[in-house]
């Protein structure tokens, strides 16, 4: 039976890893759910599933969890300091689904156990790449992507060799915004970015989708997983989100993988690796979609991508700095300080402004330096967005 652990219990893709799970609960032993708000949908999972320990990352509601688990032999515990105990415990396989920088620590103390890190968290590669592939292989523990679009590269990889792999084409569905008035972009409102044409997701991460940083994201990713170039990563719009990705080769061949936009089967591919095991997920009628639709994104639409760029080429802690001040401009969306347009250009001038210190493409990546590169940009994302309040 393996252990298994689930971190980001609570959100899109742990849910769909529990339902997983439950599918085929006698072949799992769950060892820990970890979540943060969501405490009455924690206690219902770490219950169903027979859970060593449920975890919170906010210590404020340690004492709902507790009383929810009471009687149920589930052990309660909250804070930064219990997820990483969480992560302490043997377990062959753990999922990293928690958003944001939060995510890091847990998933590099689960590598020292030489445990497969099913990869879910953007951050951990955007922030730290280097710091955890090279800790994955120095410890012999696997990290497989989960994003649906490096998930469909590293499949498309199997039994390839790198060397003969010219560019990687990773898709965008170009999000709720694709075919809006660029003229009217600087007006759109919280609500009409949260919503997705194609993917049933967070908030959070619908937003980032409309704006391409989403994607951007996954640029980066794919340069820190897959150990590419910057000018070997293209991006491509495809609105019916089917084909996730594309592998090019040396001879001019095109490696696409085809499938429904259902988390539940990049997750599956991660969950059951090196295997392919049956998944309740939609069997694609291609005769029924008929055709499927490509175009370049436009850079004035998706500054965003040309942001990727820059972080990509400059390296180091670039990325921590990039993902610090896509997130606080979010913060400032949402709250209505800023346009959905000013995140972008918020982004870029944090950005540069932090490459001016020539020390930050140059730093060794740890723990402590990316913590403060992301605490310094974030305080630089608060001024420009202040700058635009007043």
């Amino acid at each position: 039976m393996r252990r298994i652990s689930i971190f980001g219990a609570t959100g899109s893709i742990g849910q769909n890893t529990v339902d997983l799970i439950r599918r085929s609960r006698d072949d799992y032993h769950v060892v820990a759910l970890t979540g943060s708000q969501n405490i009455p949908q924690l206690i219902k999972d770490a219950k169903a599933l027979r859970a060593e320990v449920a975890v919170t990352s906010d210590p404020a509601r340690l004492v709902e969890l507790r009383d929810g688990l009471a009687g149920s032999g589930v052990e309660a515990a909250a804070g930064d300091g219990a997820l990483i105990e969480a992560a302490a415990r043997p377990a062959d396989w753990i999922m990293s689904a928690i958003v944001g920088a939060a995510g890091l620590r847990p998933g590099l103390e689960a590598l020292k156990h030489g445990t497969v890190l099913a990869l879910a968290n953007k951050e951990s590669l955007v922030t730290a790449g280097p710091l955890l592939m090279s800790e994955a292989k120095r410890l012999g523990s696997t990290v497989l992507p989960v994003d649906s679009e490096h998930s469909a590269v590293f499949q498309a990889l199997v039994g390839e060799d790198m060397s003969s792999v010219e560019r990687i084409i990773i898709t965008a569905s170009g999000g709720a915004f694709r075919d809006h008035p660029l003229s009217a972009l600087d007006h759109v409102t919280v609500d009409e970015a949260s919503n997705h044409p194609n993917w049933d997701m967070g908030q959070r991460i619908t937003i980032d989708s409309a704006s391409m940083f989403n994607k951007a994201m996954e640029l980066i990713e794919t340069k820190e997983f897959f150990g590419v170039r910057p000018d070997q990563i293209e991006t491509i719009i495809h609105p019916e989100s089917l084909i996730h990705a594309l592998v090019g080769f040396n001879d001019g061949a095109l490696m696409a993988h085809v499938g429904p936009h259902d988390m539940r089967h990049a997750i599956g591919f991660a969950l059951n690796w090196p295997k392919r095991k049956a998944l309740p997920v939609q069997r694609l009628d291609l005769a029924q979609i008929g055709q499927l639709n490509f175009r370049a994104p436009e850079a004035a639409r998706y500054p965003a991508l040309l942001i990727a760029q820059k972080v990509m080429e400059a390296g180091g802690l670039t990325g921590a700095v990039f993902n610090a001040a896509k997130e606080r401009a979010l913060d400032g969306f949402l709250a209505g300080a800023c346009s959905f347009t000013d995140m972008a250009r918020i982004v870029d001038r944090v950005v540069d402004v932090m490459l001016s210190n020539e020390g930050l493409q140059n730093a060794t990546i740890t723990l402590d330096s990316v913590d403060e590169a992301d605490a310094i940009a974030r305080a630089l994302t608060g001024e420009e967005i202040a700058k635009r309040e007043s």
